[in-house]
């Protein structure tokens, strides 16, 4: 507050300003009437009148760049230039028989800074009333849900406070923008009624990736049965919902090539058909069961191909975690309950959000098959250079111009056992000139300081022969950064009589997932049968060999 006498006239004007943003700031929107407003300002000027004690003077009040006149009331207001900012302005005659006129003029402006706190917080509580995604217990899935489908829209605005949209209220919400890109998040089969735990972290990791529309579909409403097929008969119904709001959309001048629309399970089925229903307008779909015509551009994620999943090519680009079947981690036997029927199917959603994380980065390796990638036959990126093979998840858009040129895609990559997923990963070329053919397999250990990282190349034996390159994939839970010493170990499994050695012209490690980084060589060794050998790395020099 600032009090000064400009004109020398005895009459001082005290000015307060609350720069906080105003109801009408973006995300903040008053419900309240003109009629209502001026009603409150009325009652507002009297309170604090009141509280003046009835000093005399005159009190006068400008707000978002509209000036009011109260009665006595001198020149026009103020009127706030630039944020609009809640502006107060008194006049207070300097009277000799009200020597606390000052001190009360300070209570008032507490008493008033305290009523517009209170009132900007009545008017937030107004308009970030949050909207919840449907709960329902067991017994409801067990009698059966009928369909309703709910669009909770969240932005950076309201990452914590979903919004019911629907095509009714489309351009009556300000939180949602036409002109931002869309995403919709289709949850699948909900055989218990509760969420999806993933809810919430996928809302706030897209918000984190750009400035966007949100928007969560809440099919629970139909998903939520313990006849899996009845809620794969609302899976079409639930499409025609979405895309009747699309279509809104599209009236409303959005682009649908902005929009991404991303399913899980059964959701993906949504999707799909949400796809099919625009003639493949939108402008991709990611997750499993699509088709290619669905979207622009559409990615799929198996994880679960031998049981709830699906094992052929869906969409422009299949990534198959694991070869697409059992996932690391996951329980083997059905005496793990509830777990064994789920984690593998689940896991697609959390890598998908790990590719969110910038954690790490998961490349994928277009391939035939899983155990072609396992021998380490599908390491070359030829057709995506200058770039490298595509990175799991939703910034595989960037390699969607290389992926429509060269049609389906499969692509295998393989994971740790918990989250961030992410393996580091060394091509091995090894050159022997024993003379004899050799058969084994392969452990390797890389040392940094005190950390060392193992693994094993035995999905198959590996073939040896003089003269001729053997090329392997060595992939490590850990990414070791410098790599100090190396041991490595031949394993051929034989325990009874002598042993063999195995005679290297060169062994080379190339990082796969950092290019930037200098191979890795060591010439002329001997490897003894199930002995470790360790040694330091050293720049590669192909002239040695």
């Amino acid at each position: 507050m600032t009090c000064v006498d400009a004109s020398g006239s005895g009459i001082t004007t005290c000015a307060f300003e609350n720069s906080a943003p105003p109801p009408t700031h973006e995300g903040y929107q008053s419900h309240m009437t003109e009629e209502q407003s001026k009603g409150w300002r009325s009652d507002t000027v009297q309170t604090i009148s009141e509280r003046w004690n009835g000093a005399p003077g005159r009190l006068c009040l400008s707000h978002w760049g509209r000036a009011e006149k109260f009665p006595g009331c001198g020149p026009e207001p103020r009127v706030s230039a630039g944020w609009p900012r809640f502006t107060w302005q008194m006049e207070l005659l300097k009277e000799t028989q009200h020597p606390d006129a000052y001190v009360q003029v300070g209570r008032m402006w507490v008493w008033s800074f305290l009523c517009l706190v209170g009132w900007s917080m009545l008017c937030r509580g107004q308009v970030l009333k949050c909207d919840d995604f449907t709960d329902l217990d067991f017994h409801e899935s067990f009698i059966g849900t009928n369909l309703n489908v709910k669009l909770l829209l969240y932005t950076r605005a309201n990452l914590e406070c979903g919004q019911e949209i629907s095509q009714v209220n489309l351009l009556d919400l300000p939180l949602f923008q036409l002109d931002r890109p869309t995403a919709f998040v289709i949850h699948g089969y909900r055989p218990t009624g509760a969420p999806p735990i993933w809810l919430g972290h996928i809302v706030r990791l897209l918000a984190a990736q750009e400035d966007m529309n949100i928007l969560l579909v809440d099919w629970n409403r139909g998903a939520a049965n313990l006849n899996y097929f009845s809620a794969v008969a609302n899976t079409r119904k639930a499409a025609e919902n979405i895309t009747a709001f699309i279509l809104s959309m599209q009236e409303n001048g959005a682009d649908l090539s902005s929009t991404h629309m991303i399913g899980v399970s059964l959701g993906a089925h949504v999707a799909g058909f949400v796809g099919a229903m625009l003639k493949g307008k939108i402008g991709r779909i990611t997750e499993d069961r699509l088709d290619p015509t669905d979207a622009q551009f559409v990615d799929v994620l198996h994880t679960d191909s031998d049981a709830f999943g699906l094992r052929e090519p869906l969409g422009h680009i299949d990534f198959y975690a694991n070869g697409g079947a059992d996932q690391p981690g996951c329980p083997k036997t059905i005496f793990s309950g509830k777990s064994y029927f789920v984690c593998d199917h689940q896991r697609s959603v959390f890598l998908y959000l790990c590719s969110l994380n910038h954690t790490c980065n998961i490349t994928a390796y277009p391939c035939s098959s899983y155990y072609d990638f396992l021998d380490g036959r599908c390491l070359q990126c030829e057709s995506f250079k200058p770039a490298s093979c595509p990175i799991l998840g939703y910034h595989v858009n960037q390699w969607r111009d290389s992926l429509l040129r060269l049609g389906q895609t499969k692509a295998f990559f393989s994971t740790t056992t918990e989250s961030p997923y992410c393996k580091m990963s060394y091509k091995v070329d090894m050159v022997t000139w024993n003379q004899y053919t050799r058969w084994g397999m392969v452990i390797i250990k890389l040392h940094s300081g005190r950390r060392v990282v193992e693994t094993r190349i035995d999905h198959k034996l590996s073939r040896f022969e003089q003269y001729t390159a053997t090329r392997m994939l060595a992939q490590f839970d850990e990414d070791l950064t410098p790599v100090q010493k190396i041991t490595i170990c031949f394993v051929t499994g034989n325990v009874i009589g002598p042993r063999y050695k195995m005679r290297l012209l060169r062994i080379r490690f190339t990082p796969l997932e950092h290019p930037d980084r200098p191979q890795l060589c060591r010439y002329d060794m001997i490897l003894e049968e199930n002995m470790e050998m360790s040694f330091r790395p050293m720049a590669c020099d192909e002239s040695r060999i």
